[in-house]
């Protein structure tokens, strides 16, 4: 019997970025707020130092454990969906600050073209360039609606970037807080070989700072040290902008935020109509506890905000067949591949240091960025030179032809250790009626709920633009020169076994009409008013850009919302 505890104006389940963003916006409005972290409390003190890759990348010590809750994976719905039992494709995050605290830092606005994908497709080249069972649609709010809150997120972040508009992106109202982070040898060589093709590079949006900034908080925090330990990892400098550094100190300095770590939210309660508190497990003593409340924010990852809908019965669960329904349409991920790989025989470079978002990218491909008339795809890739710092046990690249283990294999790896550079794309991923979210009618978790199940694989569509953008990889890394070099255009079916992105996106998307979105574009239910999902589970479709700088565009823009909802009440839209 779970233990009744006072009504609270806000409850927000999960405190990454987006809960503590939400929180930290609400309660200096005064507003009373509760936030439930099913995992540990955490600050810098516990990464002082611990630059250690084996228990941090190798072991996942950030992650939650797999053995009590994961999920089920399936490419068609003519296979039986099987649990992820290790971690592989993508990372699911546990503690305070969630995957705000060990990302890399990578922090891009998502194009004009992403908003309208639907209208500007249709509009550019007809009805026709969108291949039967593809389920694009606009995203109910347009860049320019948008651009407010991206520059309210990256005001909070302090995000270095060019100070020049690179042509190919949306316009700013205001240039990047800070200054770029800097160009090393590996980012010039990228930069001058790209810019030589007649390509538009700039330096990539970086939440490791580049110089010590306040924000208009009033928090200060120190420079990037180009460490090389971001992904993965937390910052003990705080120079990379995590919720636990940036908003959550914000939200607790008001009084206004009472935050409970070891709190697993298990249902959402309602009434058919409006939602009216939580239930959450204790995860020390397995105490329940019901938390009435005005309003409920879900702001954890996409995975647990669409199971938490479908087991609580909020919203109608979509059916791929019909193509009706709402909660679990639209699952997208990212589409990597076509990286074009060179050795150099005559040149180093000091590869161990880096940073999570210290690159330089070309948006040249990106989008609608150029001529799709005679190309079988939408959309593409941003391609891209990144310096993230090559750790020691999981880096051992070496030329093709070299054996896989032995003297040669460890000779190949010592040569190449600071002579190896990687032009890599990382691809847009289109929503399809057959790729979704649902619950696995077979497998649950440690509290006997079912598990999410995901049904994905990549598409013609997919391989197409992995091979147009491998070539214009392979002719920029050709233009830097290495001794010898490697490219693969190929695109085989998705395996979830290697590590690929932790850039899961839809099951709860938004847009202009209750009957193809979950919800608004404040990010409100359609059918339970108080109810605001947030997160990349908002997504109609996933770009080739980065998905944290828009996701935390939308918590502005959901505060705004929720704080708007508790003046007046009813629809925002």
């Amino acid at each position: 019997m779970a233990t009744v505890l006072p009504k609270v104006p806000v409850v927000i389940v999960g405190m990454g970025f987006l809960g503590g963003i939400i929180a930290a916006e609400l309660t200096k409005e005064g507003v009373k707020v509760v936030g439930l972290e099913r995992g540990k409390p955490r600050s810098t003190k516990d990464y002082y130092m611990v630059h250690d890759e084996l228990r941090y990348s190798q072991r996942y010590e950030m992650m939650q454990d797999l053995s009590k809750e994961t999920i089920t994976f399936r490419n068609t719905e003519k296979v039986a969906a099987v649990p992820m039992r290790e971690y592989g494709s993508f990372l699911l995050s546990e503690g305070l600050g969630g995957a705000g605290v060990h990302w890399n830092g990578q922090t891009y606005r998502f194009l004009p073209y992403d908003f309208e994908i639907y209208s500007k497709t249709v509009e550019k080249y007809g009805k026709n360039k969108i291949p039967a069972g593809m389920t694009i649609q606009d995203w109910g709010i347009t860049y320019d609606q948008m651009e407010p809150y991206f520059d309210k997120f990256e005001k909070m972040a302090g995000i270095s970037g060019d100070p020049e508009q690179n042509p190919l992106v949306g316009k700013r109202t205001n240039p990047f807080p800070t200054k770029p982070m800097i160009r090393t040898p590996v980012l010039k060589l990228f930069e001058e070989a790209s810019k030589k093709l007649g390509y538009h590079p700039y330096m990539m949006p970086s939440a490791n700072l580049s110089e010590q900034y306040t924000n208009p908080d009033g928090i200060t925090r120190a420079a990037c040290q180009y460490c090389g330990y971001c992904e993965r990892y937390g910052c003990e400098y705080g120079a990379k902008a995590d919720p636990v550094v940036t908003v959550l100190p914000v939200a607790q300095k008001t009084g206004n935020l009472d935050l409970r770590s070891y709190s697993n939210v298990i249902q959402i309660l309602n009434d058919g109509k409006k939602a009216t508190g939580v239930v959450y497990v204790n995860t020390l003593t397995g105490e329940q506890f019901e938390q009435p409340a005005d309003v409920v924010i879900m702001a954890s990852y996409v995975f647990n905000n669409v199971r938490l809908l479908l087991t609580s019965k909020l919203g109608k669960p979509y059916d791929p067949v019909s193509g009706t329904g709402v909660i679990g349409k639209n699952y997208a991920y990212q589409t990597n591949g076509g990286a074009a790989t060179g050795f150099f025989d005559d040149r180093e470079f000091n590869l161990y240091a880096g940073a999570g978002s210290l690159g330089i990218e070309v948006p040249d491909f990106n989008g609608d960025n150029f001529d799709h008339t005679n190309l079988n795809f939408i959309h593409g890739a941003g391609i891209r030179i990144s310096q993230t710092g090559l750790r020691p046990i999981a880096t051992n690249s070496v030329p093709k032809g070299t054996p896989s283990w032995g003297k040669e294999f460890k000779k190949q790896s010592i040569k190449y250790a600071n002579s190896v550079l990687a032009v890599s794309p990382q691809g847009s991923s289109m929503p399809w009626k057959h790729h979704y979210l649902d619950l696995d009618p077979t497998y649950k978790d440690a509290y006997g709920l079912p598990l999410i199940r995901v049904t994905f694989d990549f598409e013609d569509q997919d391989r197409e633009m992995i091979k147009f953008v491998a070539g214009k990889s392979a002719e920029i890394m050709k233009e830097m020169k290495p001794t010898t070099m490697g490219s693969a255009d190929q695109l085989g079916p998705y395996n979830i076994v290697p590590y690929q992105s932790t850039h899961n996106t839809g099951g709860a998307i938004m847009g202009a009409d209750p009957s193809t979105s979950a919800v608004n574009s404040y990010l409100q239910m359609w059918d339970h008013e108080n109810i605001f999902v947030v997160g990349a589970c908002a997504f109609p479709h996933n770009s080739g850009y980065n998905p944290t700088g828009t996701v935390g565009a939308l918590a502005y823009r959901a505060a705004e919302g929720v704080s708007q909802y508790i003046k007046k009440g009813g629809s925002l839209v």
